[in-house]
């Protein structure tokens, strides 16, 4: 199954670029619906490199979800597209369910100075994958909502400041 979002962001494409990577924004995405606890030694990365990053999800910061590793990489892309992928696996709880997960971020330049934003998921989980679309899908499109609503505020490379702590 797919779950599919592309929208401008009203901000550079580098700011874009720099929040995706960042494991503070991802946090701020997704609360309060989903939270996440770094299983890594000294917790979370300022920003996400290649590689694997064990968490731990709750459901509105309440109910353990399980852990499941975020296994980040930046597969090659055209000119002026930027690409961040996470391709990977719940460990343990309705997470370990999910069978397939490949989650990217595109990010390239728009008219204005403004960011064209794309983000793909798709998964599967076998014969509970129609139960579980759904469920992706209302939680995509929050993170949807959010990713605009603070984009304005993530000028890093210019004069604004972002009110996350970067």
């Amino acid at each position: 199954m797919r779950v599919l979002l592309k929208f401008e962001l009203d901000c550079a494409p580098d700011d874009a670029w720099r929040a995706i990577r960042s494991p503070s924004v991802f946090q701020e995405v997704s609360a309060p619906l989903s939270t996440f606890t770094s299983l890594e030694v000294g917790g979370f990365p300022e920003l996400w490199g290649a590689g694997e990053h064990p968490v731990r999800m709750s459901a509105a910061g309440q109910f353990p979800v399980g852990r499941q590793v975020i296994d980040v990489s930046f597969p090659d892309a055209p000119d002026g597209v930027r690409i961040m992928r996470d391709s990977g696996r719940g460990l343990s709880g309705p997470l370990a369910l999910v069978t397939q997960w490949e989650h990217s971020m595109a990010i390239s330049a728009a008219p204005g100075g403004k960011t064209l934003y794309r983000d793909q998921l798709v998964f599967s989980a076998g014969i509970l994958t129609p139960l579980m679309w759904p469920l992706y899908w209302a939680f995509w499109q929050w993170r949807g909502i959010a990713l605009r609503r603070l984009a304005p505020s993530w000028g890093w490379g210019t004069t604004r400041r972002s009110n996350l702590s970067l």
